[in-house]
């Protein structure tokens, strides 16, 4: 089928699209389904991806792989919401956003037996009810050490039928002992009491904890108006213990409804999301997960994608939803709310602070995974942080370094994705400049560099970072720009007085970049500079350390360039030299040239 049989049969499948509800599949040439979508009007929705004015780039590149489209129309947008949730679960189509596996996750079973057990697991099978998946694990074990303490569910394995149990096949083990089981198994615990049990355990994990304190503090009343203090207490110590959970996990005191709460971060090819189940002002359920985005998604798409997830697993349901925005759901589905202020903007400030904490931690996994992708992410920053065309993958750094205009020197070093690139480091001694005038200097320096590199075609850095603030990046700029016609973004590293890296500078006239001191990109920034700092001063060691060798061994009569360096070689520096005994020096030079530099350097130390 040629190119244009193929767009008139797409737009007769369009045209014949109903005004309804429902959901549309996109198929390759093989018959893949490549792309599931949800909309309240199926024909304006599929219409919008063939209008060439208003889709992105991504967008295009979808719709230059379809070959035919599926639809199924529904009564509610709800249906269609649950409909396209399961669609792309089933085909999980390339182009869609992608939920990362979560399998690792564990979650709380309790399985369907006759006498019911509770456990953690990370696999879901059939015969059990589950609860979770619990991202942050320590909530996940709270919640099974109050279900122990409370009501004991038998730990062991084994599985148990009623015929065993009725018979005998049964015995007691350790764990009747010590108390963690209360052994339904031998019928010392009745079989209706143990289910009690774990109906309340069921209960608790749902976040039903006000449920259980008040049927609690109801039977401990009840026996000890009956006069069975004993067994009031037992109840009482139950009840403590509950209340206690509840006071540590209750993060709304004033707060009686169930709400589920929502939030997200998202950055060029993912985004985050956390979900929080909120019941009489506890959380019981929280879950972070991520989106790997397809097809430049709004944070609204993805947001409603994730609350149909979370609803999907049967977490959460409230029926009220609150949002750090808008986000298009049925009407019949929950409200949304969006809070400024009060108890529901707390929850979603807590959610958004979760959301952040799963962003970092994910970072850092990655970073351990990959230390280049570290780079790449702090690169991105700073293209983001200065506006840049491109990220800054060559940077290059100046430094100047004299005392007193002596030895003046300069120092270029270059970074590649972060990393010093020593091979293209570069030293400059300066040539045209008279007295310590670092400006003049910078721009001797900077001329030379560039103008080589531009008459050599050689590679031009992203970005020039000058060891100083705006008088130094005012320099760089009139040669950059105005004398080589180059364009090159220049910022700047300003210092304190303490000669610590205090501030980026970016922009003509530069304005100060707001980073935090304690920011990775802040410290990498001043290791960058001291680098620079480090190879110019040791450069102009270097030079003033062999111009001091060169002014006193110079001086001696009959002492040449080899004389001198088989000197240095075994004595190291001038000043050992000078303290040397005579048969030393006799020993490399000779005896007559021996006493002669003996003479000659002790002469001037007695002058």
């Amino acid at each position: 089928m040629g190119n244009a049989d193929v767009q008139e049969h797409l737009k007769q499948i369009v045209l014949s699209l109903p005004d309804a509800p429902g959901c549309y599949q996109y198929l390759d040439a093989s018959g893949i389904v490549i792309y599931v979508g949800k909309a309240k009007n199926l024909k304006r929705r599929v219409s919008s991806y063939f209008n060439k004015e208003q889709i992105s780039a991504k967008t295009r590149m979808l719709v230059s792989k379809i070959r035919d489209i599926k639809y199924v129309v529904v009564k509610t947008e709800e249906d269609a919401l649950l409909l396209e949730n399961n669609l792309i679960k089933r085909y999980k189509p390339r182009y869609n956003v992608l939920l990362k596996d979560d399998k690792t996750y564990p979650s709380i079973a309790v399985t369907n037996e006759y006498l019911p057990r509770i456990f953690k697991t990370r696999r879901r099978t059939r015969g059990a009810t589950y609860f979770g998946p619990y991202s942050h694990v320590p909530t996940m074990y709270a919640l099974l050490d109050l279900c122990r303490e409370l009501y004991q569910p038998r730990p062991c394995k084994t599985i148990m039928t009623q015929e065993g149990v009725e018979s005998g096949k049964y015995e007691v083990c350790l764990d009747y002992h010590i108390h963690r089981c209360k052994a339904p198994c031998i019928g010392k615990q009745t079989h209706d009491e143990y289910l009690r049990n774990i109906a309340a355990c069921c209960d608790i994990l749902k976040g039903n904890t006000a449920k259980v304190a008040q049927a609690m503090k109801e039977e401990m009343q009840s026996l000890a108006a009956e006069l069975r203090f004993e067994e009031a207490q037992a109840v009482k110590e139950k009840y403590d213990l509950i209340e206690n959970f509840r006071a540590r996990s209750e993060v709304v005191p004033g707060l009686r409804q169930d709400l589920d709460v929502f939030n997200i971060i998202s950055e060029e090819n993912v985004a985050f999301i956390n979900f929080l189940h909120v019941t009489e002002g506890c959380i019981n359920q929280a879950f972070t997960f991520e989106y790997k985005k397809k097809l430049d998604e709004s944070d609204e798409e993805l947001l409603r994608l994730g609350i149909i997830e979370m609803r999907g697993r049967g977490l959460g349901g409230a029926k009220e939803i609150v949002l750090p925005f808008p986000v298009a759901l049925p009407e019949e589905y929950a409200t949304v709310t969006v809070p400024l202020k009060g108890e529901k903007k707390k929850l979603l400030d807590l959610s958004a602070l979760n959301v952040k904490q799963y962003k970092f931690d994910r970072l850092k996994q990655a970073e351990k995974l990959d230390p280049s992708q570290k780079n790449m992410r702090l690169m991105k920053e700073i293209q983001q942080q200065l506006a840049l065309p491109t990220p800054p993958l060559r940077i290059e750094l100046f430094d100047n370094s004299n005392i007193q205009g002596e030895d003046a020197v300069a120092a270029c070093v270059v970074f590649e994705r972060l990393k010093p690139c020593k091979k293209d480091y570069r030293k400059y001694i300066i040539k045209t400049v008279q007295g310590p005038d670092d400006y003049a200097s910078m721009a001797e320096v900077v001329y030379r560099r560039y103008k080589r590199l531009k008459e050599e075609n050689g590679t031009l850095p992203n970005l020039i970072i000058a060891d100083g603030g705006k008088g130094q990046m005012e320099i760089i700029r009139k040669v950059v720009e105005d004398e080589l016609e180059l364009n090159i973004p220049i910022a700047g590293l300003a210092k304190n007085d303490r000669h610590k890296t205090r501030e980026l500078l970016y922009g003509f006239p530069p304005q100060s970049i707001g980073l935090k001191p304690e920011s990775q990109l802040f410290r990498t920034l001043s290791a960058m500079q001291e680098e620079v700092h480090r190879f110019a001063i040791s450069f102009h060691r270097e030079k003033r350390s062999a111009r001091q060798t060169a002014s006193e061994l110079d001086n001696i009569p009959g002492i040449g360039p080899k004389l001198r360096t088989a000197l240095l070689q075994k004595f190291k520096s001038v000043k050992r030299i000078k303290e040397a005994p005579l048969a030393d020096l006799q020993s490399v030079v000779g005896a007559a040239r021996g006493q002669k530099i003996f003479d000659a350097l002790h002469a001037t130390q007695s002058e």
